[in-house]
């Protein structure tokens, strides 16, 4: 009897990578493992997947979709924290 190490990993049809930077921001869609499109909204994932004929009725099912670097509320390019400012050793 043999047994994964890792847990179950889903494949989804559907998945949403990360935030790009752009005006506007946008995530880059891929469906069947191709790159189909660029969403900015939820509703442009929606659309793409209704075009190759997948029905979602649930955002947050990893066996539908995946959500990558963020969640369907994630439209904007997160930050990283602030490098730490040098100081001059002047006093003004």
């Amino acid at each position: 009897m043999t047994e994964s190490a890792s847990p179950y990993m889903s494949h989804p049809r559907i998945m949403v990578l990360g935030v790009q930077p752009g005006t506007p921001p946008f995530r880059i869609v891929e469906i069947d493992g191709e790159v189909v499109g660029e969403a900015r909204t939820v509703t442009d994932v929606l659309h793409a997947a209704a075009a190759f004929g997948i029905t979602v009725h649930d955002l947050d099912d990893p066996d539908v979709i995946r959500w990558v670097g963020g969640d369907k509320f994630t439209w904007t390019v997160r930050r990283g924290p602030r490098p730490p400012r040098e100081r001059s050793g002047r006093r003004t």
